[in-house]
């Protein structure tokens, strides 16, 4: 359902589609939606946010993937992928009773043209003096290279990292550390599910491919965040090409990743 372009130059209508598909996805689970509004480019574009009925106040955590993808690509591991686990994850997690915080699950719209629609919800949260506790970013997460050597990394983290790309990968700054160490260890609770973890100083900067995604704008912020991700052009060759198929995805690694996602969350 979700596969196809989604750019909002050139895949305007399968967009909208996939908006209306989130939108109808978040109801089904009992969840009370929302279109979040933000202006770009001289028009109107929303982000769609889910929660459990009824609102609570107090901590919040935030789960969220992006569902445009560039000109050209069905954009199946870039990020149907992430918004598949997305709205799985919620699924699961809506049928939890006495969670201790309340989930926002977040479609994000604009990532693509550098997380645009997180970094409005972002400012907005920020504004309004909401306690964002963990923002949990699902950027890429279907894609597997098992095979030794092929999978790459920045400079200078080769070393630390295994040569196969058979692993999910969870990155934070150092203010989101003591999430990050939460987070993936819940996640290695979950059988034949490598995890790897990296923690950068400051926002990323010194890294810059550690910031493509939608929880850079919440470091900016100051809130802790992580993202979620089989590491993108390190290990994918059909990053934003046409060929990004869902044909090329893992779909029992993305099952057992959904599993710790949702294992993640609930250990917090």
């Amino acid at each position: 359902m979700i596969v196809g372009e989604r750019s909002p130059f050139s895949g305007q209508r399968h967009l909208a589609a996939v908006e209306r598909f989130i939108e109808q996805e978040f109801a089904s689970c009992g969840l009370d939606v929302d279109s979040d509004y933000f202006p770009h480019g001289g028009g109107k574009f929303r982000n769609i946010i889910a929660r459990r009925r009824p609102k609570k106040d107090g901590p919040v955590i935030i789960l969220g993937a992006h569902f445009d993808s560039v000109r050209g690509s069905p954009g199946a591991d870039d990020n149907a992928s992430g918004v598949a686990v997305l709205l799985e994850a919620a699924r699961l997690l809506s049928q939890i009773e006495r969670l201790r915080s309340q989930i926002l699950f977040c479609a994000f719209n604009l990532e693509e043209l550098n997380m645009i629609g997180s970094s409005a919800l972002a400012k907005k949260l920020k504004a309004a003096g909401a306690k964002v506790e963990a923002m949990i970013s699902l950027e890429m997460v279907g894609y597997t290279e098992p095979r030794p050597g092929r999978q790459k990394y920045p400079v200078g983290l080769s070393w630390m990292y295994p040569d196969r790309g058979d692993f999910i990968g969870v990155i934070g700054n150092w203010n989101s550390n003591t999430l990050l160490r939460r987070f993936a260890d819940s996640m290695r609770q979950v059988s034949g599910l490598p995890i790897e973890t990296l923690s950068v100083p400051g926002n990323g900067m010194l890294i810059p491919a550690v910031r493509l995604s939608d929880h850079s704008p919440f470091w900016d912020l100051g809130y802790p965040a992580l993202m979620v991700t089989d590491t993108s052009f390190y290990r994918n060759p059909h990053y934003h090409s046409a060929t990004d198929t869902i044909e090329t995805l893992d779909l029992e690694f993305m099952a057992k990743v959904c599993e710790g996602v949702v294992r993640g969350i609930l250990g917090l």
